[in-house]
């Protein structure tokens, strides 16, 4: 089998924070568990291929997709993906690769076949949607991911997005948990949301509306539509099949920690 779909220094990072497996019966044990490094290929080939779980091929990812299935359900409410993510932030701080002086904020929209957290999508006649809104650093990398319905405004996901930076260790000190500034489009222009960065010790830069485009706010905005743009490499994530919204906000934190991964690698 080919562990391309989970390379040693992803299962690395991810072992660790796996929630231990109950003790098996003495008597009557039944079959063994399948492995959790197979399980966690099923996931990521369903995130890159959107094929359905059940047809996650066992040949090549050693376990069934309904298995898959359970153990991301399992590692979901258990808190893994996101614990990823900080572990992978972590350590982009402290390679000095990470740059939360300036970051940008800013939402998509993705067609919603069923599930909570959809509502009627303003940029597809109304069909029901969901959006990621999504906060990155000064390179695109990845900070804090939320999920709405589609008819969510971009800005009621400002300072949710703000509270969902964790505290990213890496260097002696206190953690690092604001970005400087912020940058955004006209859909920020709000001064009560200008109030609330600057309470929190971040400079607004939000374009206005009504305003001649050539602000030059894009030059730096730009990286999170590259992001958006790296997300939705993964396929699972340009259409939300998941009923569960909790499960697809873990394909988008496993996505995000990916990202950060590839990131790690290219800098050596």
């Amino acid at each position: 089998m080919s562990d391309d779909l989970v390379p040693d220094d992803l299962w690395e990072r991810i072992a660790p924070l796996l929630p231990p497996r109950p003790p098996r019966r003495h008597r009557y044990p039944g079959r063994l568990p399948a492995d959790d490094r197979a399980a966690l290929r099923g996931i990521v080939y369903v995130l890159r291929k959107n094929v359905s779980w059940r047809d996650v091929p066992a040949e090549r990812t050693g376990c069934s997709g309904v298995t898959a299935w359970r153990r991301l359900r399992d590692w979901t409410e258990a808190g893994v993906w996101p614990r990823l993510h900080e572990v992978l932030l972590a350590e982009l701080r402290k390679a000095g690769l990470l740059d939360m002086d300036d970051c940008a904020i800013d939402g998509s929209h993705i067609r919603a076949l069923k599930g909570a957290h959809t509502g009627p999508s303003p940029v597809d006649r109304a069909r029901p949607g969901s959006k990621h809104h999504l906060i990155v650093d000064r390179h695109g990398t990845p900070l804090a991911v939320t999920l709405t319905g589609g008819n969510r405004h971009d800005v009621t996901q400002l300072t949710p997005l703000l509270e969902a930076i964790p505290g990213v260790r890496g260097l002696v000190g206190r953690p690092r948990h604001r970005p400087g500034r912020l940058f955004a489009d006209r859909g920020y222009d709000y001064d009560k949301y200008r109030r609330v960065l600057r309470a929190r010790g971040i400079k607004p830069m939000i374009a206005r509306r009504g305003v001649p485009h050539g602000s030059g706010l894009g030059k730096t905005r730009w990286v999170v539509e590259r992001t958006f743009a790296w997300l939705h490499q993964f396929k699972r994530l340009r259409i939300r099949y998941e009923i569960r919204a909790d499960l697809h906000l873990g394909l988008l934190h496993l996505a995000c920690s990916i990202i950060c991964l590839r990131r790690l690698r290219t800098s050596f």
